[in-house]
């Protein structure tokens, strides 16, 4: 049995899910304000690889979300896949985390825009179709009355950016699926599996996330 263990920890749900043959066993995730990651991700790990009756050394290779994101969220799921790969001597996987959120639309016309909050009113996004083949690549964009307006075709926007955005992008083809906010590991499966098959891994000692524009620290208030 062909297992991967997938990671998504780039926004605000820490996500993991366990995969059989690119198909999702189990999963356990939880978005929280707080940015819980760096307690909840080993735990996870660990239920889902017990409940599963698995032991680590069971696993094909490990999956993880590779951003845009969030800086420290990213950081705190490539180490520990970084991690787990090098104790276990299995191949890292790096997953686009914009089509494991546009992965949750289901669809059979126009496109699907996924968009992760990058503060005030930029948002990381990219455009795809229903088939999740990716048709425009991923921006760090300021968003305007005039984003997305050369799109003529029903547009799907999913992401954690919908109150924001909303008032902005007030086109009669524009569509919020609000229910669908952040990506998850369950989506990340067939991927995963896919990308295993034809060996397409990334270097475990020299990779690193996707942050698409620098960290910015913000000073302290005096």
């Amino acid at each position: 049995m062909e297992y991967i263990l997938n990671i998504e920890t780039a926004t605000k749900n820490c996500s993991v899910a366990l995969a059989k043959e690119g198909k999702t066993i189990l999963c356990k995730e939880i978005a929280e304000e707080g940015y819980s990651h760096a307690e909840r991700l080993h735990v996870f790990i660990e239920e889902i690889v017990k409940e599963a009756d698995i032991s680590l050394k069971d696993l094909k290779a490990i999956a993880v979300s590779q951003g845009p994101g969030s800086y420290t969220g990213l950081r705190i799921g490539v180490s520990a896949a970084k991690g787990l790969c090098f104790a276990l001597g299995i191949p890292l996987i790096a997953v686009d985390t914009l089509q494991v959120l546009a992965r949750q639309v289901s669809v059979s016309d126009g496109l699907i825009i996924p968009m992760i909050d990058a503060r005030r009113m930029e948002v990381y996004s990219a455009v795809f179709n229903p088939k999740f083949d990716k048709k425009r690549e991923i921006l760090a964009e300021i968003i305007s009355e005039d984003s997305f307006s050369e799109l003529e075709e029903k547009l799907y926007f999913v992401g954690d950016c919908a109150e924001k955005c909303k008032s902005v992008l007030t086109k009669e083809n524009f569509y919020f699926l609000e229910n669908i906010k952040y990506p998850s590991a369950k989506e990340m499966s067939a991927i995963s599996y896919e990308k295993f098959k034809i060996n397409d891994t990334v270097d475990v000692a020299y990779f690193e996330p996707y942050y698409l524009k620098d960290f910015m620290i913000t000073p302290s208030k005096k």
